[in-house]
């Protein structure tokens, strides 16, 4: 909604009313309906939604309780994967809220920070460098303000944001500062009428198209088996509808109904153990892609190094302390406005804050420039006080003070850049510091960066951080491949990187710059340390990696971060973090160490394996029961189970894998990255789904030729073996090693355990008429208690096979 108030802010009661009264800013629709929604999706599947048709037809035509009962199995199992995955939802939910974007503005008089989702039409925001802009604004008062709109336009270079220019929410302060009244918030904001083309544009991750994949494998298997054993019914004169609604019942069966649920379950799980581990994950399926990584780009500070910089020398171009110098440096640090940074903060540490009146002008800090300009009196006279990186502010010197003498810079260049040279090799990192008196001027832009003098050099120190290289290690040892992408000039990267355990090459950006994309993806792949680089450059990095083959993550905390950190499989940032950095992340760390990167990984990488053991097993057991109901189709006088006991033995063995997310897992599982691999899920589905197979004949043979069942007791004893084995089988195939060698979870057991017991009782209580279960003899339930151990012992011996002649 737009604004009516003016433009001196909001008092607290007025932003709490127009918050109750307008909602809060978000652009996504409120929570309120996504209960319905989520309630919805659980029966919106095509093929239960087939179910459903058929089922109604069967009651139409007279059928009253058999469709009743097949109502009741569908709905208790929809009513299941929402309860789960609501909850799951709750979880992340409250995860994120320890990471809620806030936003600076002007209530009751004063600055203050509010959550983003509470900022209002009528508030005065105050933007610095890294901000989001949270809602669609008109810019009150600009000093150099530069916003990226990108994310809107396209447009890699940031726009030019003056007195009454609109600001768009979702785009982020480049450099600069300024006041912004807000005029439209949530859904009214321009980024909202775009957000649904913005969504399309995104690329899918690693885990959405693994889960693509694999629906398309069960479609194809699904399509083929249902239409078999339906024509088969149909040439054996078996009644139409019963016919359909034992097909439909099987296309259930084969599909892991609960898949959604556990899956939301096991990546929410995974995300509160993390949580506890100091990662807060943004994006539920950027769990398996962290488990998938290989390799992690990082900058140093705070991760390789300590994080606390510190300005150990103010230096003359002589090479001995200067007191000038420091001044200058200050004067530069403490007038300006653009952001926050630990540089600006190490030079102005134990120094009393300065008079801004002193401050006339400012060119924020730019990463094209790479340098950061002051217009302050100074001893009288306006003067333009520029810091940077020493290649950019030599670019922009023509003379250099030695003593009390002004030199031509080219008499001193060489001893300059020797003195340089030496610190960054030390490890220290080297800022060169400028001035030019402009008398008259008020105001400064880039173009005054011309023709200054070289005043001398300031040294900063960040020292490695205790434990790096062990972290490096263990990273290593988890088949994570560490790259350095730093600003910092090669010298000084590659002094760090030694350091920590990096060694090789170091490539900078004029080496970058030849390559084409090809030849830099082949080059990155044996190059752990990238030095001198820029935002754009980070970003073709993070794509050649990508290219080459790799996982790649990108841990970043800048404004210049935002671009690699899109890009990357897995962007990964910190709670301390810029706002766009934060936003851009999937993962966001409340302590920026690599130690608590390589504990997410595991964690990552358990919830994956215990998602895909899900998988693995319940699509090989369902896989094994169509192709067993479609031999017995063909050979029984009679339909093998009514569709009622397909569904119920399929929503039985499904309860245990509501548990899988609290598996433990082996320790070797741990040690590679892992992804998802549709053809090993299909040869897997294939071997073990035709030993279920052979097994389920094995049955069939002793129940009609042995033991002479009729079609109550055949159904009964097949409903109890199919769902005994289904969840014995569990237990087996969830791990590579021997099954006794590796304990599931207590409980997985424990479910395990009570379904199987609730199966056997079954056909004993009232409820077994209803489903058409009948007693069994003692006798029978001993044949099948020695079958469902033979078909574990023959699980076993095979899944040992299975792993040995595949990679594991």
């Amino acid at each position: 909604m737009t604004s009516t108030i003016g433009a001196e802010g909001l008092s607290s009661e007025q932003a709490e009313r127009l918050l109750a009264a307008n909602g809060p800013n978000r652009v996504a629709a409120g929570q309120g309906h996504r209960g319905l929604r989520l309630l919805a999706a659980q029966f919106t599947s095509p093929i239960v939604l087939i179910l459903i048709a058929a089922t109604v037809l069967s009651m139409v035509l007279g059928d009253l309780a058999d469709g009743l009962i097949i109502m009741v199995i569908v709905a208790a199992s929809g009513a299941l994967g929402f309860w789960q995955e609501r909850s799951a939802g709750n979880a992340v939910q409250a995860l994120l809220h320890q990471i809620r974007l806030h936003t600076e503005v002007i209530r009751d008089g004063r600055e203050q920070s509010v959550p983003t989702e509470e900022i209002v039409a009528g508030d005065l925001v105050v933007l610095r460098a890294g901000d989001i802009v949270p809602a669609d604004c008109t810019v009150r008062d600009s000093h150099s303000l530069l916003v990226n709109e990108a994310a809107l336009t396209g447009e890699s270079f940031p726009a030019d944001k003056t007195d009454g220019a609109t600001l768009y929410a979702g785009t982020h302060v480049a450099s600069g500062s300024g006041l912004a009244h807000v005029e439209r918030t949530g859904r009214d904001t321009e980024l909202a009428a775009v957000s649904a083309r913005l969504t399309d544009r995104q690329v899918a991750t690693g885990f959405e198209r693994g889960m693509t994949a694999f629906g398309m494998l069960l479609v194809r298997a699904m399509t083929v088996l249902v239409t078999a054993i339906f024509i088969v019914n149909l040439v054996l004169h078996r009644p139409f509808v019963e016919s359909l609604l034992f097909s439909l019942a099987l296309a259930v069966g084969l599909t892991p109904q609960l898949l959604p649920a556990i899956v939301a379950v096991s990546l929410s799980a995974g995300a509160r153990r993390m949580a506890a581990e100091k990662v807060i994950v943004k994006r539920l399926d950027a769990i398996e892609d962290f488990g998938a990584m290989s390799v992690l780009c990082t900058d140093k500070t705070g991760t390789l190094t300590v994080g606390v910089v510190g300005l150990d020398a103010a230096l003359d171009l002589q090479g001995a302390p200067s007191a000038r110098v420091l001044a200058l440096a200050r004067l530069n640090a403490g007038l300006q406005h653009g952001f926050v940074n630990p540089l600006d903060q190490a030079i102005m540490a134990g120094a009393p804050p300065l008079d801004a009146g002193g401050r006339l002008d400012e060119v924020p800090y730019d990463f094209q420039r790479k340098r950061l300009s002051v217009l302050a009196e100074h001893t009288g006279v306006p003067t333009l006080v520029t810091k940077g990186a020493l290649e950019s502010v030599l670019q922009v010197c023509a003379t250099a003070r030695v003593g009390d003498r002004v030199v031509a810079l080219e008499t001193v260049r060489g001893q300059v850049e020797q003195r340089f040279a030496e610190l960054s090799a030390a490890g220290f990192r080297v800022l060169g510091v400028c001035t030019a008196e402009l008398p008259g001027r008020s105001a400064v832009t880039a173009d005054d960066e011309r023709d200054m003098t070289l005043a001398g050099l300031l040294a900063f120190h960040d020292p490695v951080k205790p434990g790096a290289a062990e972290a490096v290690g263990d990273l290593a040892a988890l088949g994570v491949s560490v790259r350095l992408i730093t600003g910092d000039n090669r010298l000084a990267a590659g002094q760090i990187a030694r350091q920590v355990g990096l060694d090789g090459p170091v490539l900078t950006a004029a080496d970058i710059d030849p390559l084409t994309d090809r030849q830099l993806a082949e080059r990155v792949t044996n190059v752990q340390v990238f030095a001198e680089v820029d935002p754009r450059r980070k970003q073709r990095l993070v794509t050649a990696l990508r290219a080459s083959g790799a996982t790649v993550a990108f841990l970043g905390d800048g404004i210049n971060d935002a671009p690699a950190l899109h890009t990357a499989d897995i962007g990964i940032s910190v709670d301390t973090a810029v706002d766009v950095a934060k936003q851009s992340a999937a993962i966001v760390l409340l302590d920026k160490d690599l130690k608590v990167i390589a504990d997410g990984i595991r964690l990552g990488r358990r919830t994956l394996v215990n998602t895909l053991k899900y998988i693995r097993v319940t699509v090989s057991a369902n896989f094994g029961n169509m192709l067993s109901m479609a031999a017995a189709a063909v050979f029984l006088p009679f339909l093998p189970l009514l569709p009622r006991q397909i569904l119920l033995l399929n929503f039985l063995s499904d309860i245990p894998g509501t548990t899988i997310a609290t598996d433990t897992v082996d320790p070797e599982q741990l040690r590679r990255p892992h992804s998802w691999d549709v053809a090993r899920i299909r040869t897997f589905m294939i071997i073990f789904g035709l030993l279920s197979s052979v097994f389920d004949i094995a049955t069939f043979l002793i129940l009609r030729a042995g033991l002479n069942a009729g079609t109550d007791l055949f159904r009964t004893g097949w409903f109890v073996e199919s769902t005994a084995t289904e969840l014995a089988v569990m237990l087996v195939l969830r791990t590579a090693r021997p099954f006794f060698r590796s304990r599931p979870s207590p409980a997985l057991l424990s479910t395990s355990l009570l379904v199987a017991a609730l199966t056997v009782a079954l056909p004993y209580t009232p409820a077994a008429a209803v489903l058409g279960l009948v007693p069994l003899p003692w006798s029978v339930l001993a044949v099948l208690a020695a079958l469902t151990a033979v078909y574990v012992t023959a699980n076993e011996m095979t899944k040992r096979l299975f792993h040995r002649v595949m990679t594991v």
